[in-house]
């Protein structure tokens, strides 16, 4: 029962002045893909919050693969009058054309590296598929805008060490298959600026670093999701390499507080980085973080040869969030209470639950 956890509601709160000005948007629609994920479920919840806390009277449209995944995610708010619960499969996308949207958020994607390493062809066609109806649907019905969620492995690789600007980029092996996700994710954002030269459709992008947040599910391998419930559950940590990369973490709150100001300020055809710049540190970091706070051991362990294959081949994926800042974003959460609010969270829900 996330949405009704006080302590994930208190959390809410605190980011809801980072993006006010959604206010004058009232009575507006919003279509979210992607809605049980880690990132587009904080942005469900944030935008129902705003409701009750703002009276906006937004009507959100939640979009899963099924129904099953739908009523379990929003299980104590899908009575809400202000939420709607659709099917929407970005591999063969369909919207109802009687439904109303003003705005998309396409956060339909498939991130889990085990997934994309098993199914690199829907990996990739599913972010260029999807994305590439949605935009045709803003096109036909007038939609203000379309924000596509892309992700911060388009950089690439690098040989720099400081975070990567907007317009930085690095190298990324078409031949290999892990790299669907990164290519698929820059076909996207070329398609974005595609429709808007050609079409005029507005849209705008936003890049996440590395999210965590108790909106992480259960059966997510990536490491920060893995490991937090593994310290709800006051389990040791399996750290499976050195852990000297370096990542931008970002709580999902703050990263949905941002989706959101870009959304009402971001520049139509632009892309913005989604960085915490007080939670940039390398993934040994973050270990130490959570199992100080969950009171458990790190244990280091050698990778079998098909989960090295899953890696993120990128030393360094940290990112400059400057561009984002100057529209008047700010991280409300560092690493340290973000990832306590995750542990802590995702423990109380567990029993609730």
């Amino acid at each position: 029962m996330l949405f009704q956890n006080e302590q994930w509601q208190n959390d809410i709160d605190l980011v809801l002045p980072v993006f006010e000005e959604l206010s004058s948007e009232s009575g507006s629609s919003f279509f979210i893909t992607g809605s049980c994920g880690l990132i587009g479920t904080a942005v469900v919840h944030a935008l129902l919050r705003f409701n009750d806390k703002y009276k906006t009277n937004f009507r959100v449209i939640a979009t899963g693969r099924t129904k099953k995944s739908l009523d379990e995610r929003f299980s104590d708010c899908k009575d809400r009058k202000d939420l709607i619960l659709s099917l929407f499969d970005a591999e063969r996308p369909a919207i109802d054309p009687s439904v109303k949207i003003d705005y998309i958020i396409h956060a339909a994607s498939n991130a889990s590296p085990k997934a994309i390493i098993e199914n690199p062809v829907e990996t990739l066609t599913g972010n260029i598929v999807g994305l590439s109806y949605l935009l045709a649907y803003a096109k036909e019905n007038a939609v203000k805008r379309v924000l596509f969620v892309s992700s911060s492995e388009v950089y690439g690789r690098k040989d720099r060490t400081t975070p990567s600007q907007e317009t930085e980029y690095g190298t990324i092996d078409p031949l290999n298959p892990r790299n669907a996700y990164s290519y698929g994710k820059c076909a996207a954002e070329t398609l974005c600026v595609s429709f808007l030269h050609e079409y005029d459709v507005d849209s705008v992008i936003v890049r996440p670093g590395h999210i965590f947040g108790p909106t992480c599910s259960e059966k997510d391998v990536r490491v920060s999701s893995a490991w937090a419930y593994d310290c709800a559950s006051r389990k040791d940590i399996v750290m499976k390499s050195a852990g000297s990369q370096i990542r931008s973490y970002c709580y999902c709150l703050d990263c949905a507080s941002a989706i959101l100001k870009v959304l009402v300020k971001g520049e139509k055809g632009q892309a913005y980085n989604i960085s915490n710049r007080d939670s940039i540190m390398s993934i040994r970091k973050l270990a130490e973080i959570m199992t100080t706070h969950a009171g458990v051991k790190l244990v280091t362990d050698i990778p079998s040869e098909e989960e090295a294959k899953a890696f993120n081949p990128m030393e360094n994926s940290s990112l400059d969030s400057t561009k984002l800042e100057n529209l008047g974003w700010e991280g409300v959460f560092d690493a340290a209470s973000g990832v306590s609010h995750t542990i802590d969270i995702l423990r109380e829900v567990s029993v609730l639950e």
